[in-house]
């Protein structure tokens, strides 16, 4: 019979020699190319960022990380890849609002975002920003709240796609304020543009960086931004929560992974996401882009995003909105 302590000697030894593989695989990876994939096309704001967190990670991982597209279904057809993937850290996944919108927007999806998708780091919000036509008669959000109360249903104003952000976000401030305002879903943020420019709707609700050159000259009038700060390229305009409060909403991106990846892998990628927002040249890019950083533990990135998938469920129920 063994003496007891040298039982819990050997006991130990041998759990310690289990945990090695664990350790060899995070102190090894990666040890080949490691795939990013990314549910929308070139040169789209996912996609520039994801070019940008993949040459990083490059250079810190000392592997090469290569972005791969794969578009269609609202990014539902990149999500259930990287979910059915082998969660090694081969395979990941760059997440955003839309795929927290979309677990209530879709039926039947043959995945949960919140369940199979592991949440490593976040990577930049993107606010976005309500305008009007110079000649609408609001020269304020809370004008426009009290213009839409007194004419309801009276005032249109265009966002991209059912269940993209910015759509949900107009949905989001009906929801919050009780402002009866039609928000027009349009193909994309450029043909709402138009027809706001040519006064056939009253305004838009788009990105920073694509309403911005608009906004300085003039052509639309900024009423708010979304975010829960002031951006700073457009100084001067306030928050949607200076009048709403509670009020947030943001075109956010990360990265996730899938459901199993192993923890000291998931830690391993957030590190390189961290050094990455910590970097004054790579925040100068996201402020470029018109975002700001999204820094966090995996832990604090799981939060918030289980979080956005709970806020906008709420929203997609209330205004009843389905995909088109």
């Amino acid at each position: 019979m063994i003496p007891r302590r040298r039982f819990l000697h050997l006991a130990a030894g041998a759990a310690s020699l289990a945990a090695l593989p664990r350790v060899a695989a995070a102190q090894d990876y990666p040890a080949r190319p490691v795939r990013l994939i990314v549910g929308s096309v070139p040169g789209a704001a996912p996609d520039v960022v994801a070019r940008l967190v993949a040459q990083w990670l490059s250079q810190r991982l000392g592997e090469a990380v290569v972005v791969e597209n794969r578009n269609g279904a609202s990014g539902n057809l990149a999500t259930e890849m990287v979910a059915r993937a082998a969660p090694d850290g081969y395979t990941l996944l760059l997440i955003s609002a839309s795929n927290a919108i979309n677990t209530s927007l879709y039926d039947n999806l043959n995945f949960d975002f919140v369940r199979d998708i592991v949440p490593i780091g976040g990577v930049v919000a993107f606010p976005m920003v309500i305008t009007v036509r110079p000649a609408f008669a609001a020269a304020s959000l809370p004008e426009l709240i009290a213009a839409a109360k007194a004419r309801p249903g009276k005032i249109n104003i265009g966002t991209p796609p059912i269940g993209s952000p910015q759509h949900v976000a107009g949905q989001f401030l009906k929801m919050q304020t009780g402002a009866d305002i039609e928000f027009i879903a349009y193909s994309g943020g450029p043909p709402a543009i138009t027809d706001a420019l040519g006064g056939q709707i009253d305004g838009v609700v788009g990105t920073v960086l694509l309403l911005i050159d608009f906004i300085r000259s003039g052509k639309l009038r900024a009423l708010a931004v979304t975010g829960t700060t002031p951006s700073p390229l457009l100084p001067g305009v306030p928050t949607v929560a200076t009048f709403v409060p509670g009020f947030e909403a943001s075109q956010w991106i990360g990265i996730g992974a899938p459901k199993g990846t192993p923890r000291d892998i998931v830690d391993k990628l957030n590190a390189g996401i961290e050094a990455a927002l910590a970097d004054a040249a790579f925040q100068k890019r996201l402020t470029d882009l018109g975002g700001a950083a999204l820094p966090g533990s995996a832990a604090d990135f799981g939060a918030y995003v289980a979080a956005e998938a709970a806020k906008w469920r709420k929203v997609v129920q209330f205004a009843r909105l389905k995909p088109e």
